[in-house]
């Protein structure tokens, strides 16, 4: 067994502790954690190894597309959702080996970086093979879609079909679930059967309220996702607005008894918070990408908002077409730059056991309590001297301790 200290120990789900202590047997799980400064305090069996800065759980990713690495800087910045869209489209198609290579690449990159868990989208198989033997404990989501076109979507679940069936699950320690793109790519009868095809205890993902466009769409019946449909050979000009965001039009679809992950979420409201919130029978979370969102609509969500509703925040990091790196801590710097009201021990919660319960792995990940196995990493560099003042900065890093 060896033990571990730092000025602080973050726990997540307790306070932190000054010159906090852990302990982990061989294996990473988490025997003893003990604070000098409590009365029954007995010291360690061995001397701690002492870490700068402070020793906190790691990262939860729970929103990236692993399978798209190889598209990294193919497409532009700035140019917004639909442009870059079809650019996901159009570009994707590369040599097998190279995107192999981007995958085992990009996953080895987020667990150097601290990732412990990721729940990734796929349309393809092609990350199953790298799931099954990574470090890294994957949730992944087979997303599905017909744009919109009720008589596409059993031809477009049964071809989905064959990649849930195929991707990494719970024979290989991982987890998966059947999941809707968005509410402007899903009719309603791929909807019901994609609830169909999830039967059990399933986390489920749906990007929401991205991009002006959806919102243009979903509250007037207007706007350019017409010509975006038209440009893929279907028509939307029976769609029926509903005069609110496109989130309201999800509740509506999706199973409340799922634990569901809204991602992106840049223009949800506070009306969509409190909606989802009431309507989600077993937790509702919103996961963000800001550097994502940065890269593709230079705009980010509005946190007072979510904060003020005590909403359950995530983070993830999208994919490499939408993003410069795999990493929770750039996106954590990102929202400490642009919004630093928003604490840092909310940025941790964000980051840590809030992703962990989204994807149902908090019974091992996500905090630093006595038989966890939630990785350890030691984050310097911070800006500021004690917990009520800390800030991540242009110096902050982490660096994987187990």
């Amino acid at each position: 067994m060896t033990f571990h200290t730092a000025d602080y120990l973050y726990p997540i789900t307790a306070a932190p502790i000054k010159n906090g202590i852990i302990g982990l047997d061989d294996n990473g799980k988490i025997v003893e954690i003990l604070d000098p400064a409590s009365p029954d305090y007995t010291a360690p069996a061995a001397a701690p190894r002492q870490h700068k800065g402070i020793l906190i759980p790691g990262f939860i990713n729970t929103h990236c597309h692993l399978e798209l690495s190889h598209l990294a800087g193919k497409s532009q910045t700035g140019k917004t959702l639909l442009p870059f869209l079809v650019d996901v489209v159009t570009l994707r198609e590369m040599p097998q080996a190279e995107i192999d290579a981007a995958i085992e690449k990009w996953d080895a990159y987020m667990w150097k970086q601290g990732i412990q868990a990721v729940g990734d989208i796929s349309n393809k198989l092609d990350t199953a093979a790298v799931k099954r033997r990574s470090n890294i404990r994957y949730y992944t989501f087979v997303e599905m879609f017909d744009f919109l076109q009720p008589a596409r979507a059993q031809e477009s679940f049964d071809g989905y079909r064959t990649v849930y069936d195929g991707q990494s699950g719970a024979l290989d320690g991982n987890a998966k679930s059947a999941v809707p793109h968005a509410p402007y790519t899903v009719s309603n009868p791929l909807y019901e059967l994609i609830n169909g095809l999830n039967d059990g205890n399933e986390t489920v993902s749906i990007h929401s309220e991205e991009t002006p466009a959806e919102d243009e769409l979903f509250r007037s019946g207007t706007g350019p996702f017409f010509d975006f449909f038209r440009g893929f050979g279907a028509s939307i000009e029976g769609f029926e607005a509903t005069g609110k965001g496109s989130i309201f039009h999800a509740l509506q679809h999706l199973d409340p008894s799922k634990r569901t992950i809204f991602v992106h979420n840049t223009l949800t409201t506070a009306e969509g918070i409190q909606a989802a919130t009431a309507w989600g029978q077993q937790g509702v979370y919103f996961a963000t990408c800001p550097n994502a969102n940065l890269y593709i609509e230079n705009r980010l969500p509005r946190y007072d908002i979510f904060l003020a509703a005590e909403a359950k925040v995530t983070v993830g990091t999208d994919s490499l077409t939408s993003n410069w790196q795999l990493s929770i801590l750039e996106e954590l710097r990102t929202i400490s730059k642009y919004q630093s009201y928003v604490p840092f021990d909310a940025l941790l919660r964000w980051a840590t056991i809030n992703g962990a319960e989204a994807l149902q792995f908090d019974g091992d990940l996500g905090s630093l309590e006595t038989g966890k196995m939630p990785g350890l990493l030691a984050m310097t560099g911070l800006e500021g001297t004690t917990p009520e003042d800390f800030r991540i900065g242009d110096k902050t890093e982490v660096k994987r301790i187990s």
